[in-house]
C-alpha cells in the first residue's frame, strides 16, 4: 500500500529562489487552467485534461511565457493532473467548485520518477533543474519513492514528502472490540469507560494568537514588518496544529494497537460545524483528523473500522433495556433511564450502543458500514423502527 514519508529539507539560498519560482510556475499554470476551462464551459464548451495539457505546451512557446520554460516540466504538468481531480470531485459532489491558488500560504509542486533522482546508498537527493538537496533524513526509507511532493508552508518551511510502496504489516489480535464517541468536552470516550481529553489546543493559545492578529491589522500591506508579523501569526497556527496531530497520532495508535475492531460514528461535521455555537470548538476537537487517522491506520495494520449509522441515536437509547428517549438536549450529561432506573453518563452511553451496533453489522457481514435508508424529515419512520429496537437502518442495536 502507498504511505507518506516525511522529511525536513533545508535548501540553500539559490535553491529557495529556485523553488520559488517553482511554486510560482504551478501556481500560475493551476490558474490559467482554471480559468481557462470556466470560461469555456460559459462558453458552452467543456476543456479537460488532454486539451489544457496541448495548450500548456503551446503556452511555454509565446515569448511573454517563456520563463515557464526556466523550471521543470513535471510539476506543471501534475498541476493540470490536480485541477482535473479537483473538477471530478466537484463533478461527483465531493468537494466545491476549485478555487484559484494564492500566492501567501502553503505551497508545493509534485515531481515523479522522472523528474527526480534518491541514491538510497548515499541519501542523496536531487531534483530536475534544481540539484541536491539537504534532507534531515529522521527516519529510513522501506523503499525506492515512486513521486515526491515538495512543499512550503507559512513559516517558510521546506518539506519533502515521498511516496512510498510498502506491504501491509498486521499488528497482533487482540480479540477485542471498542466502541469510541468522539464529542468536545473530552477528545474521546471508550465503551471501556475510558476517557481521553481534550487538550483544547486552540483555546489556550486564543489570546497570544489574538494579539499577533491584532498588530498583523495594524502593520501596512507590503511592509517588511506585516511580513514578520504575518510569519508569526503563521508560526502560531503550525504549533497549534503539529499539538493537536500529535495528540491525535498517540490515540490513533494506542486504539489499532489494543483492539481488532474500533467502532465509530460516521458523523456530519460538515453540517455540525455550520452551528456558530459549535464551530470553533468542534474545529478545535480536531473530530474529522481522528477519524480519518483510525481509518487510515485500521486499513495499514489490519484492524477493523466499522463506522455506523449517523442518524443511530446513540446518546438517547439506554443501553441497558433499549429505552429510547423523546428528547435528550445537548447540555445534559447525565440521565436516569425512566423504564429501569439505570443512571447514564451520557458518553459512556453512547460508547456502549455504538459498539453493539458495530458488533452487529460486523456479525451479520454487512461491511464496515451500516446502510442508511432514512432520510431527514422521516421522523416517524425512524422512531418506529428504534422503538422495535432497531437502528434507522433497520439493523439490530441490542
Amino acid at each position: 500500500m502507498p504511505l507518506r514519508y516525511n522529511y525536513r529539507i533545508y535548501p540553500t539560498p539559490e535553491q529557495c529562489v529556485q523553488l520559488g519560482q517553482t511554486f510560482g510556475c504551478v501556481r500560475f499554470v493551476y490558474n490559467w487552467g482554471l480559468a481557462l476551462r470556466s470560461k469555456g464551459w460559459k462558453d458552452g464548451r467543456r476543456i479537460g485534461y488532454p486539451e489544457t495539457d496541448r495548450l500548456l505546451t503551446q503556452l511555454k512557446k509565446e515569448p511573454e511565457r517563456i520563463w515557464l520554460n526556466e523550471v521543470s516540466s513535471v510539476p506543471l504538468q501534475q498541476s493540470l493532473r490536480h485541477l482535473q481531480t479537483a473538477f471530478v470531485n466537484f463533478f461527483d459532489k465531493r468537494a466545491g467548485y476549485p478555487t484559484f491558488k494564492k500566492k501567501d500560504g502553503h505551497q508545493s509542486a509534485d515531481y515523479t520518477k522522472s523528474a527526480f533522482n534518491f541514491d538510497p546508498a548515499t541519501r542523496t537527493f536531487k531534483l530536475a533543474k534544481i540539484g541536491a538537496l539537504k534532507v534531515k533524513w529522521s527516519r529510513k526509507l522501506p523503499a525506492d519513492p515512486s513521486s515526491v511532493t515538495i512543499s512550503r508552508n507559512a513559516t517558510g518551511q521546506y518539506f519533502a514528502s515521498f511516496v512510498v510502496a510498502v506491504p501491509e504489516v498486521h499488528l497482533e489480535k487482540t480479540g477485542e472490540a471498542v466502541g469510541i464517541d468522539f464529542g468536545v468536552a473530552r477528545l474521546a470516550t471508550l465503551s471501556t469507560g475510558e476517557r481521553i481529553a481534550n487538550p483544547k489546543y486552540g483555546s489556550k493559545y486564543a489570546s497570544r494568537l489574538a494579539t499577533l492578529q491584532r498588530r498583523l491589522a495594524r502593520k501596512q500591506k507590503g511592509s517588511n514588518g506585516r511580513y514578520r508579523a504575518r510569519v508569526a501569526v503563521a508560526k502560531l497556527h503550525q504549533k497549534i496544529l503539529n499539538c493537536r496531530k500529535d495528540v491525535i497520532e498517540k490515540f490513533t495508535t494506542d486504539m489499532v494497537r489494543r483492539f481488532d475492531t474500533l467502532c465509530i460514528e460516521d458523523l456530519n461535521l460538515r453540517g455540525m460545524v455550520k452551528n456558530h455555537c459549535l464551530a470553533r470548538s468542534l474545529h478545535d476537537a480536531a473530530i474529522g483528523m481522528a477519524s480519518r487517522s483510525l481509518e487510515q491506520k485500521g486499513a495499514r495494520y489490519g484492524k477493523a473500522v466499522v463506522k455506523i449509522d449517523r442518524w443511530f441515536p446513540s446518546s438517547k437509547l439506554c443501553s441497558g433495556c433499549g429505552h429510547l428517549l423523546a428528547n435528550l438536549p445537548l447540555q445534559v450529561r447525565d440521565w436516569t433511564c425512566p423504564s429501569c432506573g439505570v443512571r447514564h453518563d451520557r458518553d459512556e452511553n453512547a460508547a456502549g450502543n455504538i459498539l453493539a451496533v458495530g458488533q452487529t453489522v460486523t456479525a451479520s457481514g454487512g461491511g464496515v458500514r451500516a446502510k442508511r435508508t432514512s432520510v431527514r424529515g422521516a421522523g416517524p419512520r425512524r422512531s418506529s423502527n428504534l422503538q422495535r429496537g432497531l437502528s434507522p437502518a433497520g439493523i439490530p442495536s441490542l
